[in-house]
Parts: structure tokens; sequence; C-alpha cells
């Protein structure tokens, strides 16, 4: 094989210019041009002629020269020259190949990988690899683009090599066009045999391949999970153990809560550490196998932090501490059981130092304090007060401090809990000796439903005194209002309207008639004012109150009411609904000042749904929902408490009772159902009430409301009528009014003085009217006595009282009328004369 390979080129020494010789050759021009200038004028011109003709033939001659080649540039001679060796030491194989197929040049690598012995044996690249097809087609896509002025590179495998030696070769072959100064085109190939790196590569991949197979059978567990607890490599001993198919690993399909049992998970969460710090911690935890069945296991978990502090991924080993895993070690198997136990209690368990650091804590403790394993102050530290509220932070110190001086009997610390919502602990403190000294160790009970329910339970028993109160002024009330209804009806009926004095009368019973009122809803409130039930479709009964609702709101104001299909029937009182209604529009229609939109929406709601409104009072069971809702400026929370109470308001003074809320919730107590509120400061608020699902019979059907009795024409009558009532006024009213129409008074101030006189009076008696609510005994009671002694006079209690209140008390079967308190000289007369049946 030759060694010299195909090329035109010529070898040049390279020559340097020398700044001496320009030099030189300038000076002896200016000796010369002084010279001209100092002969004849004839004599300097034929020389000058002399010389120019001598310069032109050397001229002549020196272009002849680099014409024929005999003279170049020793600059450029010098660049090819460098070229060439550099290409033809390359220990690629380089060929170039003109525009017609023909071989310009190759290197003496290209000569070895074609096995070319002359000029006249060498191959182009295209005819050097041919054969198998996949080699063929890699070999086209080259020549194509060197077709196109494309540069373009392939690897292929050639079995076997070109040099025959070995049993496969690896090749890799590029192309790109050169260009030329001229039009000429031409192509390089560049060949390389990478069969060695190739082979290196392999054994890397196998090295890993091993490795992977290693870590993948050893004896112990290992698992990879991110920050979010996403599973991206586990390996197969521990799948195996936890029963789990491999190729849900790594793909999203498995998370760590998926075999980690109980609050493990947040046990692992819960390292922290400080920029660029790698932890690592130790843990006895309980895992879960893919069967649900527990598996006991160490784990080793290293997180390494980055430079903003942020976890990374975590490396974990796992060892079995399952039996007959480990050796049996009565100390060790101690060990393994007490951390089991330690971190699947519920209770949650801290142990600290004398500053509060945390130096253990259990799965429970992270789930209740996770703020309190968040590094303290930027330091690695994990401090309890951390995970408290400031305001409790106080407390805890002192009890620590005790624990410290190793006192017992340290009294629980009742804490609040940093996080959402309103969360409590109880903190039991009990010393420990640690290594570092004295310290405590913290059982952690979390409160915070307990503590709802105190809260609701101890509001329930606030509402519930203060509506024993409201009720028990609401009854003294009545009976002055009564006494004020009835003079002043005695006065009325001695005057003429054109009395001066019968417009002062009226003031004075009309607002008697206005605290009445008053009365009315403190009775609502404490739930013991008379409700007539009825079967309502709400539907219908909205839509006849909508006209009078938006007279209420006004022009500025959008009142749109909203149905729900298929409403279920309810059982309540028409007149009182209807006043909850309205009371409920005009609060919201008094939450926007500069108008807005009240949405009033009526639904059913299902036993199933019941949850969904998160109130612990609320007992699941079918019920019919109206919620009013607005969007002004919604309620503050402190205030939000208190808006059910009696005479609590945020009006101005003098523009509100504060008995509106307080009616509205009474009623709908009263009722069987629940009212609810929800709102945002600054957005609006939503009331919610739930009234009980009506299951009508067969004979059921929507009730209108009764129509009042008309009045009798004649309301004089006679018959005697024993009168029980132990506030004087209204006895003496009653009397009084009752006489004048006719009839026979007998009086008694109590339920005793009423049977004594219904002794003496035998058979006499057609009528008792008597107050429920008495001293020594009441109504009630009375009554029962007086069928004992065989009096069989109907009966008409009075009471400010709803009667549903005293009936439970009453002889089965026994019929009875009821006045409610006050009431006006005619409705007595009515009541009287509607029931009396004079005595034969």
């Amino acid at each position: 094989m030759s060694d010299q390979p195909i090329s035109t080129a010529v070898d040049r020494t390279e020559r340097l210019g020398s700044p001496g010789l320009v030099l030189l050759f300038a000076m002896v021009l200016a000796g010369a041009a002084a010279t001209f200038s100092l002969l004849p004028k004839d004599e300097a011109g034929n020389l000058v002629i002399g010389l120019l003709a001598v310069l032109a033939i050397v001229g002549i001659f020196a272009s002849f020269a680099v014409a024929a080649g005999i003279l170049q540039f020793f600059g450029q001679s010098s660049k090819n020259d460098l070229t060439k060796l550099i290409c033809d030491g390359n220990p690629e194989g380089l060929i170039a190949i003109d525009g017609s197929g023909k071989i310009i040049y190759a290197n003496e690598t290209y000569m070895n990988l074609s096995g070319a012995h002359d000029p006249a044996d060498l191959r182009t690249v295209e005819r050097l690899f041919s054969g198998a097809p996949d080699v063929s087609e890699a070999i086209y896509r080259l020549a194509q683009a060197a077709r196109d002025g494309k540069r373009r590179a392939e690897e292929l495998r050639l079995s076997p090599p070109l040099g025959g030696e070995g049993r496969v070769g690896w090749y890799k072959i590029k192309v790109r066009p050169l260009t030329f100064a001229s039009s000429r085109r031409a192509t390089l190939w560049t060949v390389a045999e990478v069969t060695r790196e190739r082979e290196r590569q392999e054994n890397v991949f196998q090295e890993l391949q091993h490795a992977i197979d290693f870590l993948d059978y050893a004896p112990a567990g290992f698992f990879s999970c991110d920050q979010r607890g996403s599973v991206s490599y586990m390996n197969a001993t521990l799948a195996a153990w936890l029963d789990y198919d491999l190729a849900q690993v790594g793909s999203g399909g498995l998370a760590l809560t998926d075999f980690v049992a109980g609050d493990g998970a947040s046990l692992l969460a819960s390292i922290a550490g400080g920029s660029g710090e790698v932890r690592t911690e130790q843990f006895d935890i309980d895992l879960k196998r893919r069967s649900g069945q527990s598996l006991p296991a160490r784990l080793l978990h290293r997180v390494a932090f980055g430079q903003d502090g942020a976890p990374g991924a975590s490396r974990t080993l796992v060892l079995n501490r399952a039996q007959g895993e480990e050796p049996a070690e009565d100390l060790r198997a101690a060990e393994v059981r007490f951390a089991r136990v330690f971190n699947s209690t519920p209770m949650a368990i801290a142990i600290l130092d004398a500053a509060g650091r945390i130096t253990r804590s259990n799965a429970a403790f992270a789930r209740l304090m996770p703020d309190a394993l968040k590094p303290a102050d930027g330091a690695a530290g994990r401090s309890i007060y951390s995970g408290i509220l400031e305001r409790d932070r106080g407390s805890l110190e002192t009890a620590l401090a005790a624990a410290s001086q190793s006192k017992s009997d340290i009294p629980p610390v009742d804490v609040g809990l940093h996080g959402e919502g309103e969360r409590s602990a109880r903190l039991f403190i009990s010393a420990s000796e640690e290594r570092e000294g004295t310290g405590a160790t913290i059982y952690a009970l979390d409160t915070t439903e307990q503590r709802t329910l105190q809260n609701n339970f101890a509001q329930s028993q606030k509402m519930q005194a203060i509506g024993q109160l409201a009720g028990g002024v609401a009854h003294d009330f009545n009976n002055v209002l009564t006494a004020i209804i009835g003079y002043s009806d005695l006065l009325l009926a001695n005057h003429r309207p054109t009395d001066p004095s019968f417009r002062d009368i009226m003031q004075i019973k009309q607002n008697a008639n206005r605290a009445a009122g008053l009365v009315r809803q403190l009775l609502a409130f404490s739930r013991r004012q008379t409700l007539r039930p009825q079967i309502l479709q709400l539907g219908d009964v909205l839509s006849d109150l909508q006209m009078l609702m938006r007279r209420l709101v006004g022009e500025k104001i959008d009142l749109d009411l909203r149905h729900g299909r298929d409403l279920w029937l309810v059982k309540a009182d028409l007149n009182q609904f209807e006043q909850v209604i309205v009371n409920l529009i005009v609060n919201a229609r008094d939450a926007m000042p500069d108008g807005g939109k009240i949405l009033l929406r009526t639904r059913n709601v299902d036993a199933a749904e019941c949850a969904g409104f998160d109130e612990k009072s609320l007992a699941p069971a079918d019920y019919v929902a109206i919620e009013v809702e607005d969007f002004g400026c919604g309620i503050p929370p402190d205030v939000k408490d208190k808006i059910f109470e009696p005479f609590f308001t945020t009006k101005e003074v003098g523009k509100g009772t504060g008995l509106g809320l307080s009616m509205v919730y009474g009623i709908v107590k009263q009722t069987g159902g629940y009212v609810f509120c929800a709102s945002v400061l600054g957005k609006g608020t939503v009331f919610t009430i739930l009234l009980p699902r009506y299951v009508a019979e067969a004979a059921d059907a929507p009730q209108a409301s009764e129509p009042a009795k008309a009045p009798a024409a004649d309301l004089t009558g006679h018959g005697t009528i024993l009168l029980v009532e132990d506030e004087e006024a209204v006895r003496a009213f009653g009397a009084r009014a009752l006489a004048s129409r006719g009839y026979t008074v007998l009086q008694a101030a109590t339920g005793l003085e009423a049977l004594e006189i219904a002794e003496e009076n035998q058979g006499l008696i057609d009528l008792v009217v008597s107050d429920v609510v008495m001293p020594e005994m009441d109504g009630p009671t009375m009554f029962g006595e007086l069928r004992k002694r065989g009096v069989k006079a109907k009966v008409i209690f009075v009471s400010g009282y709803a009667e549903e209140a005293f009936a439970k008390n009453l002889p089965e079967g026994e019929d009875f009328g009821f006045l409610p308190k006050p009431f006006s000289l005619k409705q007595l007369i009515e009541a009287v004369k509607g029931t009396t049946t004079p005595a034969s």
C-alpha cells in the first residue's frame, strides 16, 4: 500500500519576508531619484528609458514563472502544507469526493480502513459500506445529504468489521460539503471506528445494571420519594415485603401514604433542615402491606435540603423488624416494641430538653403540631413553642420550669394551636431524664372538637337561661299590659270619640299593644308562645308573600325568589313563619343601604346532605331549606355569636329593638327546625332555615289559614263564672268587665281559694276562667282537683305562655279553652260568650 495520499498539492518551504531588504530597496530608489536630478536632462531621460525597459523585461519573466508554477507566494504555500499535514495525520478516515464522484483526496487512515494497497484500489464510502439492509439505509441517507449539500452523521454496526478481526465493528460516519472560492463542488466524508468506545459503554451499562441488581435484591429495603410523598424508586426487596408491583413505582402510581401505616407519612415529612443541610433521622414505625397487614420496620431516612431550604428527594433505607428477620435479642426486641408503640399510639407524645426543644416525637404529635417540628428561628432545633399561640406560651413555660425541677403533679395546660381554624390541645407534662439533662415529656390531646362542643353547650345554656329570663319577664309584663289594656277599654266604653280624653286613652291602649308585641317577641325567643301549626307548601307561601317583601326592600334592592323543584311539605304556624321571613328580609335590606340584591331560595335537603352543613347540633333527617342571602357588609366574627340574643343590636339607638333575630330563633326552634348563619365580612351573609319534612297522610293536604270567627253580635250573657287570678289588677278588671255584661262573678286569688269557693257553690258554677301560673297551686293542678270534686264546668285558661306548656299536665281527654295574655275587654267577653253554658 502506498504511503502517499492522492493529492495535487506540492510541498513548499515556508519563506518569511525581510524588513531590512525592503528598507534597503527604498533607499536605493531614493538615491537613484537624487542621481537623476543631478544629471543633465538628456542623459537622465535616456537612463530612465533604459531602466524602465529592464523592469518591464523582469515583470514579464516573473508573470511567466507564476503562471508556470515556478514562482509561488510563500505564505499560501505554508498554509497548504500545514493543512495537508493535519489531514494526513488525522486519526479519523477522511475522503474528499468532487461533484462528478471522483476521489480528490484520501488520508492514510481511510486507506487503512478501506484496505487499499494503492490509489487504484481505493473505494468510496458508498462502495465500502454495503451489504446489510440497515447499513445500506444509513449510507443512502448520508449520500442523499451529500447530494443536497447538507451535513449528516450516522452510526452503524457492521458484522464482520472492515478489517475482518472480531465479531462486530461500530463506525461513525459524517458527511459535509466543502466550499471553494470557485464554483467547484466537493464533499468530505469522515469515517471513525468507535468499536472500543461502544464496548466501554456496554461495560459501564453492565456494571450499572449489576449495581441496580445488587440494590434491588439487597437484604434491606430501599425507596426514594419527593416532598409530596410520591415514590420515584423502590427496590425489589421492599416491593416483595409489601407485595407491590414495581411497575407502579415511578409513574405516580405509588405514594408514601399507600405503604406507611397510620400517621407515619406525617412523621417522615416533619424532618426540617437549613439551607444546604443533609439530615438523617431514624424512625421505628409500621409499614402497611398491600393486603393491609402491618410490617414493623426501622427507617433510616435521609433528606438533603437545597440552598432555598426546600427538601429534596429522600433516600430511605428500610430494615425489616418482623419476627424472625433479626436476632432474637431481648433488649433489641424491647426497643423495637417500644418504638412501634410510641409511634403508633393515638396520643401525641414529644420528649423535650430543658430549653423546650423537641428531641423526639411520634406520628400523632407530627399531625397535631406540625409547626412545632419546623426549625425554630432558622436553627436546627425544633421548639414546642413554635406550635402554640403566643397567648398560651407563658403557662407552658411555667409548667416546663416545674418539670425541670423534677416536680410532680404538674397541672395540665390548655393551649391554642397554630394552623387553620381554631384548634386547641391539652398538654400533660411530666419530668424526664435525658442525656442532656433534665427535660420533660409532653402528652397532648386534641381538644378542638371537645372545645367546640363545650362552647356550643355553653352557648345553648346561655340561650336557655336568657329564654327563661325572657319568659319570666314576659309573664309579668303580660299581667301589667292586660290591666292597662283592660282598663283602657273600660274607659273607652264610657267616653265618646268626640270626648277630648278619648284620644289620650287610645294612645295609652296603642302603646300598650306595641308593648304587647315586644312581649310576644320575647315569648317567641323563649319558645313559650302559642303556635297554630298547619301543613304548608312553602313555595306557595313565599309566592303569596313576595309582594309584601318587595315593598319592604324598596326600589334600590332586587329581590330574587328561586324555588326548588318538588318541595316537600312542612308543618308550621303560617303567621309566625311569615314573620320570620319578613324579619330576615328586613335585616338583609338594612345590610345594603346603597342597594343590591337579595336571594331567597328554597330546596329539599335529604338526610345524607346534612353533614355538608358542618353543624354539630344538626340531626340527620329530611328538611326543607329556606336561604336568605344578601351581599352587604357582613357580620364580624365577634358579633356573629350574639345575633340571636334578645335586645342585642348593632343598629343606632332607637332604630332597633334587638328582638327580630331572637324571635326568628325562637319560632324556628319551637317548630322543630334549625337556623344557621354564615357570613363573610364585606361580602355578605346567608341565613339558612331548616324545617323538618312533613310526611303527609292520604287525607292530609296543605291548609289555608283558618278564618277568624265572626264576633257574636250580642256580647251580653248570664251565668256564674269563677275567676281565678293572682294578679289583683287583672282580676279586678276581669270581674268588672264580666259583671258589666250580665255575668255573676266569683273571685279567687289562688287555686286553693278557688277550690273552697267551688265547694261552697256546688253545682252553681258554669265556667271557670283561671290563670295558669299562680302561687301555692297552678291552674292545671286546680283543674284536676275540681274534676275530682265533681265540678263539671268548662274551663278557660289564661296565660302569657303557650298552651302546649301546660296542656301536658292536664288529664287526658279534657276539653278546655285558651285565652293568651295580654287580652282586651272584647277578647275576654268573646271567649266567655263562646264557651259559657248556663247551669240547668
